[in-house]
């Protein structure tokens, strides 16, 4: 039988996998989507914790182009991963999955404030955990958060799942030549500019020896085959 690489997880999702075929939004069937392929990993007994961006609902750069303050856009993307955050939650636990959101920016009655222990504590019991509100400060991104996050649970990597199978030299879409990497150091991901995740949340993995696995979560079974240590994805170490 085969074993696991991975015995806890924090992956980081993009918003826009919460979004319809707009582009925008929230969808009920993509919500439902990811929340059935997040059963099939928690039922192989990993834990998981999640942190999901916001870029179906809000981008800091529009506000930004509209003469916004930087601070002022970063809090209402915050508050837009809370909102992601939610639904997810609500979607896992339409399959039984018990879940927890947890917010760097406390709002008692609709989530937990984030607090480590009580963090690892709900892993422990086999909820899985997702984590809204950033890391609570302006200036820092998503990745940032899930780099910290992953950190302060102690995972053994960060996933960072995609819409493409993996990291790529220039962009798939748009050279078809493009050549895809099995593996990165930390500082080929850095000083290439190759759009893994922004230079701080890779610089705290390289610091704290955390590998980022980054993969396509829409190819069936490409998370459990990185979970169970098979080739899939880049592995950025």
């Amino acid at each position: 039988m085969e074993q696991l690489r991975y015995h806890r997880i924090l992956l980081r999702i993009g918003g826009e996998s919460l979004a319809g075929p707009s582009g925008s939004g929230i969808d009920a069937a993509q919500a439902k989507d990811i929340a059935r392929r997040l059963k099939e990993v928690r039922e192989l007994g990993v834990d998981i914790a999640l942190v999901i961006g916001a870029g179906n609902l809000w981008r800091g750069k529009i506000g930004l182009e509209m003469g916004m303050d930087q601070a002022t856009a970063d809090y209402m993307g915050m508050l837009g991963t809370v909102m992601n955050s939610l639904a997810l939650m609500d979607a896992l636990e339409h399959q039984d999955v018990v879940t927890r959101v947890m917010t760097a920016i406390e709002m008692r009655t609709v989530a937990e404030p984030y607090i480590r222990r009580r963090a690892i504590r709900h892993l422990e019991k086999g909820r899985v955990v997702i984590f809204g509100g950033g890391t609570g400060n302006p200036y820092f991104s998503t990745d940032t958060a899930a780099a910290l996050r992953a950190m302060e649970i102690e995972a053994d990597v960060l996933i960072k799942a995609t819409k493409v199978d993996g990291v790529y030299d220039s962009d798939p879409k748009v050279n078809p030549a493009a050549v895809k990497f099995d593996e990165l150091s930390y500082l080929d991901a850095i000083q290439q500019r190759l759009g893994v995740m922004d230079s701080t949340a890779i610089t705290m993995c390289m610091e704290n020896k955390l590998p980022i696995h980054v993969l396509n979560l829409w190819d069936v079974g490409a998370l459990k085959k990185a979970l169970f240590g098979q080739k899939v994805g880049t592995i950025v170490h």
